[in-house]
């Protein structure tokens, strides 16, 4: 994940020339140190794949470049408190989004595969790190001028739910398969993007109602 070497799916893939090397180095480590009983058993890559080991998306090695990721968004924040001047907080916003973006591009080759580090969110492979990092320094720089700067919107309905994330979460978790958030879909794409397009909404209206009683969740 860090360095060269497979970083594919395993399984099917290739020809089944690497059908236990499912996650490269990040699974091969979780299945020593972790055992394959502890590790989260359905996978994308087994039901796309055939896959028959395990593969843990938030595992050893991709816990230390989620940390890397914290680290970069802690640049944000500080950027916010040091500076005072919405100039000077957006010019280096950008700065790290064009680092970071090259940086990811120069990783993974400007390629989707056949690369030294492809852009992987499976593995949380540095390259994916930088590239949603520049992401978001980006449209972080965007937001900002549009509504703190300008006060030409508002953030809503966004907001809402942000205000109430950890119930947000909790409550997709319990309520996932549950009507009226779930039902049934016959291998559409349209049926399911309706659902989940409902199902987002209906917790947008739910922490929407929460924000004007004045309940938040927090720990």
């Amino acid at each position: 994940m860090i360095i060269g070497g497979y970083l594919g799916p395993g399984g099917l893939a290739m020809n089944e020339t690497y059908y236990n090397c499912t996650g490269g180095a990040a699974g091969y480590i979780d299945r020593i140190i972790l055992s394959e009983n502890h590790l989260y058993q359905r996978g994308a890559a087994k039901k796309m794949y055939h896959t028959l080991v395990p593969h843990d998306p938030e595992g050893i090695l991709g816990s230390i470049t989620s940390i890397f990721l914290v680290f970069l968004g802690l640049q944000a924040g500080k950027t916010l408190i040091t500076f005072s001047k919405w100039t000077s907080r957006v010019a280096r916003w950008c700065l790290w989004g064009l680092l970071c973006g090259i940086a990811a591009g120069a990783l993974c080759q400007f390629s989707k595969e056949d690369c030294l580090i492809p852009i992987n969110k499976n593995l949380w492979s540095v390259s994916y790190i930088l590239a949603m990092s520049a992401s978001a320094y980006v449209l972080l720089s965007l937001l900002y001028i549009v509504i703190d700067v300008q006060g030409w919107w508002s953030g809503a309905p966004f907001f809402y739910p942000g205000m109430n994330s950890i119930l947000v979460y909790v409550g997709h978790e319990l309520t996932h398969g549950l009507f009226p958030w779930f039902w049934l879909c016959y291998e559409t794409h349209y049926c399911y993007l309706f659902m989940n397009l409902w199902a987002t909404s209906l917790w947008v209206f739910i922490a929407f109602v929460l924000y004007r009683k004045g309940f938040f969740l927090s720990v």
